[in-house]
């Protein structure tokens, strides 16, 4: 067996079931579970008819690994009116099985596993994708703390020098998971004046970038880039899905849009790799990618929810409306003593309602865990059952003070 696998640690939802394994939820209330990021409103009726409507023809041939052109075209389509960015869809475009996927495969590419110390640099918290990603490919994971003054946004300008002259793939969450934190221009461009000097490839992980709640649409990298005049997308790639944005993860369709000598390589592992997408499925994306409508609406309905939420727990919590992504990342009362894991145990025992504890989503560096004395509530739900559970909460949280 890849000796490889034995560094890979359990994923935070399986910790959350042996967290809980010996809590019995208070029977008196309705479970409500904040702990799963897994989108809850109703996939638009066109698009369960486009997938419909392709089965008759769409099973009977194989699935072009690269993707359909029309696919393509729609998802670069999307990035120009989206972003107002140009790509070349025959060879700055792939599409793919959701972003999680893309996010693991391609370190596959991206890395050399020959080579001593490489290193992959990723947000701390973080999707932990891109630590077994890293760890699988044979690199070293090297974490970046966020800096709760800024809203949780990574310190890129911590990474000591001689990490970056190892690293070889840098991972950006923008919207953050499971901060919510957007990376300004600013930034982008430390980052990619690293880039030039140590080589290494972005991978901007984009699939919360339509969920948000006020001003402009999250700044995206290859946006950044063109700003920046960046046109050619060097060393850069972007990922983003429709799971978000459409509210179909059950569909698994995405797409990684950049730089074509990284797409290249990636295009050939993907090949040997078998990940096609389904012409059926195929049929639907294109039909969501074209369309703005849905995803105006459901943007809608997040930002009512978080407009009742966050009030309701502010006086009781560290929290603050996030500058995207469906995640409210809400710091633990003192009379817990910084422990998110006591206060996520206690909240389902006393009112059935379960978060995921912060620190199941970070690692130590330095001495510290940036998730330590947080948790995640993912408001997913419809706004009705968010509410109730912040209430819950709040009940929680003042019997206990």
């Amino acid at each position: 067996m890849n000796p490889l696998l034995s560094r890979l640690q359990p994923y935070p939802f399986e910790r959350l079931r042996q967290l809980f394994a010996d809590v019995t939820p208070n029977a008196d209330y309705r479970p409500i579970s904040l702990g799963i990021g897994e989108p809850k409103h109703a996939t638009p009726q066109f698009i369960q008819d486009a997938l419909a409507g392709d089965l008759a023809t769409g099973l009977s041939g194989y699935p072009p690994t690269a993707g359909t052109p029309g696919l393509r075209a729609a998802c670069a389509g999307w990035l120009q009116r989206r972003y107002g960015v140009s790509v070349d869809s025959a060879s700055q475009v792939i599409p793919v099985l959701g972003s999680r996927e893309a996010l693991f495969s391609l370190a596959q590419t991206a890395i050399d596993p020959t080579q001593e110390g490489a290193t992959v640099v990723c947000p701390n918290p973080f999707y932990q994708i891109y630590e077994g990603a890293a760890l699988l490919a044979g690199a070293q994971p090297h974490y970046v703390a966020s800096d709760p003054a800024r809203n949780f946004a990574p310190r890129w300008d911590h990474v000591p020098q001689d990490v970056w002259a190892r690293t070889k793939l840098v991972y950006v969450c923008s919207p953050g998971n499971p901060t919510g934190a957007v990376m300004p221009l600013d930034e982008w461009k430390l980052l990619f004046d690293l880039s030039d000097r140590y080589g290494f490839v972005i991978a901007s992980d984009e699939c919360y970038s339509e969920i948000y709640f006020q001003g402009d649409a999250p700044l995206g990298g290859l946006e950044a880039a063109t700003k920046l005049g960046r046109t050619d997308f060097r060393r850069l790639v972007m990922l983003t899905s429709l799971s978000k944005r459409s509210n179909v993860p059950g569909m698994r369709s995405g797409f990684v849009a950049g730089d074509a000598d990284v797409i290249r390589p990636y295009l050939l592992y993907r090949t040997y790799h078998g990940s096609a997408m389904s012409p059926a499925v195929a049929t639907a994306s294109i039909a969501a990618w074209g369309d703005e409508a849905h995803v105006e609406d459901n943007r809608r309905q997040y930002r009512e929810k978080f407009a009742r939420v966050t009030p309701l727990l502010a006086p009781v919590m560290d929290v603050r409306l996030p500058d995207a992504a469906f995640y409210l990342w809400a710091g633990v009362p003192e009379v817990w003593k910084g422990s998110d894991t006591d206060f996520a145990r206690a909240l389902l025992a006393q009112y059935n309602v379960t978060v995921l504890p912060g620190s199941y989503l970070a690692r130590e560096a330095d001495g510290v865990n940036p998730g330590r004395g947080r948790v995640r509530m993912a408001l997913v739900a419809d706004t009705a059952e968010c509410v109730e559970a912040a209430e819950r909460i709040v009940q929680f949280i003042q019997s206990k003070s």
